[in-house]
């Protein structure tokens, strides 16, 4: 797999974007958007296997990865609008190829809410453990209950500094989110997802203040915008992973059954990083029809 930095300047947030894609060979062109915290090339292990049939399109999200941060976080909503932007204007040396998506956690909601947009360029989706809020859950937030999110207390918590790269994913290992990962993927998430200090050690390309700002918020429209995706769209979740996980992708089947279906695999919230293949596999059947 051959990827290629790409830089485009943003007039949605005013910042730059950053990513990696694949040059174009004709292929469908599959945009990739990572999950909170983490940046396209964590998941390499999935999509090594992906890029046999697709070009790729990595969209790291503001302050991930390798784009710029804002000074503030502006909104689930508007990071969506920048990387649907991204996707119809930075995307265009690709041709008239198929389009189609892929997100996980955030990157699975930020999907859904392009894939409601009228014009949107995609023809499939995948959705890998989408963090799709359930109405009771968003009206808390609403509510000024956030703060009681699990996601955004852990984040709160995070370390994010280690001597090295080794060091960081020794530490991480079998821990939290990383748990069961494949050492492959634990090594991507250390070579991409930490950037050097300046100081001869490592930290948090995403700062943890972001990622918690992030899950202690929720996008506006989430549900009208399931309900409009027309474009057929699997809803993957792993069976361990979190129940508001489950109650959100039921919710979605049950408002939209004419295009989203829904499948559970083994594994947690990040089932991709512990059985990337077979969530390769998974994505491959449905986003080739």
């Amino acid at each position: 797999m051959i990827l290629e930095p790409w830089a485009h300047a943003s007039p949605v947030t005013g910042t730059m974007l950053r990513g990696w894609c694949t040059p174009p060979t004709g292929r469908p062109l599959l945009h990739v958007l990572h999950g909170n915290g983490f940046c396209g090339r964590v998941y390499e292990p999935m999509l090594q296997a992906l890029a046999a049939d697709f070009d790729l399109w990595l969209c790291d999200l503001p302050g991930h990865g390798d784009s710029d941060a804002m000074a503030r976080f502006p909104g689930w909503n508007l990071f969506a609008q920048a990387a649907l932007e991204s996707a119809r204007t930075a995307t265009a040396r690709y041709g008239a190829v198929p389009r189609v998506a892929l997100g996980h956690s955030l990157g699975g909601v930020l999907t859904a809410l392009m894939l409601g947009e009228p014009g949107q360029p995609f023809q499939r989706a995948v959705l890998l453990d989408p963090v799709l809020f359930p109405p009771a859950m968003l009206l808390a937030m609403r509510l000024g209950l956030a703060r009681f999110n699990p996601l955004a207390r852990a984040s709160r918590r995070r370390r994010r500094q280690w001597p090295d790269r080794a060091a960081a994913a020794r530490a991480l290992h079998g821990r939290g989110t990383y748990k069961g990962w494949t050492d492959e993927a634990l090594q991507a998430f250390a070579a991409h997802a930490l950037r050097d200090d300046g100081a001869g050690g490592v930290t948090l390309k995403c700062a943890p203040e972001l990622e918690a700002a992030i899950f202690a918020s929720g996008p506006r429209g989430l549900w009208p915008a399931v309900k409009r995706v027309a474009a057929p769209t699997l809803i993957a979740h792993g069976r361990d992973t979190m129940p508001f996980v489950l109650a959100g992708a039921r919710h979605a089947r049950a408002l939209n059954p004419r295009a989203i279906a829904t499948q559970a695999v083994d594994g947690g919230h990040c089932f991709m990083q512990q059985h990337p293949a077979d969530a390769a596999a998974l994505a491959r059947r449905h986003l080739l029809g």
